[in-house]
Protein backbone atom coordinates (compact mmCIF):
# COMPACT_ATOMS: atom_id res chain seq x y z
CA UNK A 1 0.00 0.00 0.00
CA UNK A 2 1.46 3.28 -1.03
CA UNK A 3 0.52 6.65 0.47
CA UNK A 4 1.41 9.53 0.59
CA UNK A 5 2.45 11.17 4.20
CA UNK A 6 -1.15 12.79 4.32
CA UNK A 7 -3.34 9.99 3.04
CA UNK A 8 -1.00 7.89 5.58
CA UNK A 9 -2.02 10.44 8.77
CA UNK A 10 -5.40 10.65 7.58
CA UNK A 11 -5.34 6.25 7.67
CA UNK A 12 -3.76 6.29 10.63
CA UNK A 13 -6.42 8.53 12.58
CA UNK A 14 -9.55 7.18 11.05
CA UNK A 15 -8.31 4.00 12.36
CA UNK A 16 -7.45 5.09 16.26
CA UNK A 17 -11.00 6.98 15.91
CA UNK A 18 -12.60 3.74 14.91
CA UNK A 19 -11.08 1.97 18.08
CA UNK A 20 -12.32 4.19 20.04
CA UNK A 21 -15.65 4.23 18.88
CA UNK A 22 -15.85 0.01 19.15
CA UNK A 23 -14.65 1.12 23.01
CA UNK A 24 -17.26 3.70 23.23
CA UNK A 25 -20.03 1.59 21.73
CA UNK A 26 -18.88 -1.67 23.75
CA UNK A 27 -18.07 -3.31 20.67
CA UNK A 28 -15.44 -6.00 22.59
CA UNK A 29 -15.13 -8.39 19.83
CA UNK A 30 -14.40 -5.97 16.90
CA UNK A 31 -11.95 -4.47 19.40
CA UNK A 32 -9.95 -7.38 20.04
CA UNK A 33 -10.05 -8.21 16.39
CA UNK A 34 -7.82 -5.20 15.65
CA UNK A 35 -5.24 -6.58 17.56
CA UNK A 36 -2.98 -9.36 16.65
CA UNK A 37 -2.75 -12.48 17.77
CA UNK A 38 0.57 -11.65 19.90
CA UNK A 39 -0.68 -8.25 20.60
CA UNK A 40 -0.63 -6.26 23.69
CA UNK A 41 -2.51 -3.93 25.62
CA UNK A 42 -0.38 -2.07 28.34
CA UNK A 43 -0.57 0.75 30.83
CA UNK A 44 2.39 1.19 33.06
CA UNK A 45 1.99 1.82 36.63
CA UNK A 46 5.05 4.84 36.85
CA UNK A 47 6.27 7.16 34.45
CA UNK A 48 9.18 6.30 32.20
CA UNK A 49 8.76 2.74 32.55
CA UNK A 50 11.00 0.83 30.25
CA UNK A 51 9.15 -2.51 30.16
CA UNK A 52 6.04 -4.42 30.99
CA UNK A 53 8.11 -8.02 32.46
CA UNK A 54 10.81 -6.62 34.79
CA UNK A 55 7.59 -3.57 36.63
CA UNK A 56 4.16 -3.82 37.88
CA UNK A 57 1.51 -2.45 35.49
CA UNK A 58 -2.16 -1.01 35.69
CA UNK A 59 -2.79 -3.13 32.99
CA UNK A 60 -0.39 -5.44 30.84
CA UNK A 61 -3.01 -7.40 28.88
CA UNK A 62 -2.23 -9.98 26.48
CA UNK A 63 -4.92 -11.62 24.03
CA UNK A 64 -6.01 -13.97 27.02
CA UNK A 65 -6.74 -11.38 29.63
CA UNK A 66 -8.14 -9.43 27.11
CA UNK A 67 -10.63 -11.52 26.68
CA UNK A 68 -11.02 -12.62 30.63
CA UNK A 69 -11.88 -8.48 30.62
CA UNK A 70 -13.87 -8.66 27.89
CA UNK A 71 -16.02 -11.48 29.19
CA UNK A 72 -16.54 -9.90 32.40
CA UNK A 73 -17.39 -6.20 30.98
CA UNK A 74 -19.79 -8.40 28.93
CA UNK A 75 -21.46 -10.39 31.57
CA UNK A 76 -24.93 -9.26 32.76
CA UNK A 77 -24.63 -10.61 36.11
CA UNK A 78 -21.24 -8.47 36.97
CA UNK A 79 -21.86 -6.05 39.93
CA UNK A 80 -19.37 -3.75 39.11
CA UNK A 81 -20.71 -3.36 35.72
CA UNK A 82 -24.71 -2.92 37.01
CA UNK A 83 -25.45 -0.43 35.37
CA UNK A 84 -22.89 -0.80 32.18
CA UNK A 85 -20.09 1.79 32.47
CA UNK A 86 -20.57 4.67 29.86
CA UNK A 87 -17.43 6.20 27.90
CA UNK A 88 -16.69 8.99 25.84
CA UNK A 89 -13.14 8.83 24.21
CA UNK A 90 -11.54 11.79 22.08
CA UNK A 91 -8.31 11.12 20.20
CA UNK A 92 -5.95 13.55 18.81
CA UNK A 93 -2.63 14.93 18.66
CA UNK A 94 -2.24 11.90 16.39
CA UNK A 95 1.50 11.47 15.11
CA UNK A 96 3.24 9.19 13.00
CA UNK A 97 6.55 8.33 15.15
CA UNK A 98 8.43 5.91 12.93
CA UNK A 99 8.01 3.95 9.82
CA UNK A 100 8.71 0.18 9.32
CA UNK A 101 8.59 -1.48 5.47
CA UNK A 102 8.89 -5.04 4.33
CA UNK A 103 7.55 -8.07 5.07
CA UNK A 104 5.83 -8.94 8.10
CA UNK A 105 7.07 -6.11 10.06
CA UNK A 106 5.39 -3.23 7.71
CA UNK A 107 4.17 -1.40 9.99
CA UNK A 108 4.47 2.06 12.61
CA UNK A 109 4.00 3.38 15.72
CA UNK A 110 1.83 6.39 16.10
CA UNK A 111 1.79 8.68 19.09
CA UNK A 112 -1.94 10.72 19.84
CA UNK A 113 -3.43 11.78 23.30
CA UNK A 114 -6.83 11.04 24.18
CA UNK A 115 -9.31 12.19 27.07
CA UNK A 116 -11.64 9.87 28.31
CA UNK A 117 -15.06 10.35 30.35
CA UNK A 118 -16.36 7.55 32.24
CA UNK A 119 -19.91 7.27 33.67
CA UNK A 120 -21.47 4.65 36.24
CA UNK A 121 -24.03 5.00 38.50
CA UNK A 122 -23.84 8.73 40.01
CA UNK A 123 -19.92 9.26 39.45
CA UNK A 124 -18.18 10.92 36.20
CA UNK A 125 -14.60 10.47 36.32
CA UNK A 126 -12.18 11.74 33.73
CA UNK A 127 -8.87 10.17 32.39
CA UNK A 128 -6.52 11.39 30.37
CA UNK A 129 -2.71 10.95 29.13
CA UNK A 130 -0.92 9.52 26.12
CA UNK A 131 -0.67 6.44 23.96
CA UNK A 132 1.41 4.71 21.66
CA UNK A 133 0.14 2.21 19.17
CA UNK A 134 2.75 -0.20 17.12
CA UNK A 135 0.81 -1.08 14.40
CA UNK A 136 1.53 -3.48 11.85
CA UNK A 137 -0.37 -3.39 8.17
CA UNK A 138 -3.01 -6.11 7.42
CA UNK A 139 -4.43 -5.29 4.10
CA UNK A 140 -5.54 -1.83 3.49
CA UNK A 141 -5.94 -1.23 7.43
CA UNK A 142 -3.72 -1.96 10.27
CA UNK A 143 -3.50 -4.24 13.66
CA UNK A 144 -2.54 -3.61 17.05
CA UNK A 145 0.79 -5.29 17.81
CA UNK A 146 0.68 -2.81 20.97
CA UNK A 147 -1.19 -0.09 22.91
CA UNK A 148 0.45 1.69 25.55
CA UNK A 149 -1.34 4.11 27.22
CA UNK A 150 0.30 6.47 29.68
CA UNK A 151 -2.00 7.80 32.12
CA UNK A 152 -1.10 11.43 33.28
CA UNK A 153 -2.05 10.40 36.84
CA UNK A 154 -0.50 6.94 36.23
CA UNK A 155 1.34 6.59 39.95
CA UNK A 156 -2.12 8.22 41.63
CA UNK A 157 -4.59 5.90 43.52
CA UNK A 158 -7.31 5.29 41.23
CA UNK A 159 -10.42 3.22 42.23
CA UNK A 160 -11.23 0.26 40.28
CA UNK A 161 -9.68 1.13 36.68
CA UNK A 162 -12.72 -1.22 34.76
CA UNK A 163 -12.78 -0.19 30.89
CA UNK A 164 -10.28 -0.19 28.46
CA UNK A 165 -8.25 3.41 28.06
Amino acid sequence: MNFTDWQEQQHITQFLHHEARLLDEHRWVEWMDLFTPDGLYWMPLVRGQTDHLNHASLFCDDALLRSMRVRRLSQVRAYSQQPATRTSHVVGNVTLESRTDGGDSDGCTVYSTFHLLEWRKDAQRAFGGSVLHTLQRDGDSFRIRMKRVDLLNCDAPHEALEVFM
